[in-house]
């Protein structure tokens, strides 16, 4: 009812990528990777976290949810579906591990790295530390351009202080406008755009150029960032 009956233009008829949320890790985890759920739709694609390689772009989806350590304990107020994280930091320590490895072995031009959590954000949330602590350094030291998230219910584009990553929260489908954020007192230079409303992002990729671009629910342009890699070129 929340998928397939919603998302029904022809433009929408292919593959979905997804992860795990907090909000998933709250019910029953394992019901939302079944292949049960991908006989019904065969769009639905999701995994705790996996590689696409589209060639030119390798996108490399994270399971962020058992980074944070405020889930496993009674401050949070929720229960969560633990049953395949039996140690935090082990399941962490190998997801690293597997990411790092392979970070190291792709030849695509544009890296992304994809998880539900924010990483930099001014939203609601603010910065995940853990993912800050734990995960930016892999990206840094791999050539990563872009980190996308959702959880923060805005838009926002934060630059990295120290490298070229880029920090991309698309996470305005539903309970937007919460008006409790005020960017013009929490903006510093490496914020290049927030937006507390609805809305979407898009992402296009050559060999030379990346161009992302925000939209409110109009289809009306919001913010555009594009930014060009030097193809290096050898003579035999």
């Amino acid at each position: 009812e929340s998928f397939s009956d919603i998302y029904t233009a022809p433009s929408l008829q292919k593959q979905w990528y997804s992860v795990l949320g907090n909000h998933d890790y709250r019910g029953d985890s394992e019901a939302q990777l079944s292949s049960v759920l991908r006989e019904i739709d065969s769009r639905w694609i999701c995994f705790r976290s996996f590689v696409v390689d589209a060639e030119l772009v390798e996108i490399f989806f994270v399971d962020t949810t058992p980074f944070v350590k405020e889930y496993y304990t009674e401050e949070d107020g929720h229960t969560y579906d633990w049953r395949a994280v039996p140690s935090r930091n082990s399941y962490v320590k190998s997801l690293l591990r597997d990411l790092q490895a392979s970070l190291k072995r792709s030849k695509a031009t544009w890296k992304i790295v994809v998880g539900h959590h924010a990483m930099r954000s001014i939203g609601h949330h603010g910065d995940t530390k853990e993912l800050v602590e734990e995960l930016l350094p892999i990206m840094k030291e791999y050539g990563v351009d872009l980190y996308m998230n959702g959880h923060d219910h805005c838009l926002e584009h934060i630059s990295d202080e120290d490298s070229p990553i880029q920090f991309l929260t698309s996470g305005a489908g539903s309970k937007a406008w919460r008006g409790d954020v005020d960017p013009t007192t929490n903006n510093p230079k490496s914020v290049r755009f927030y937006y507390d409303g609805q809305g979407f992002m898009s992402a296009r990729f050559t060999h030379t150029d990346a161009e992302i671009v925000f939209y409110n629910v109009f289809g009306e342009v919001l913010h555009k960032w594009v930014t060009s890699k030097q193809l290096l070129l050898s003579s035999v």
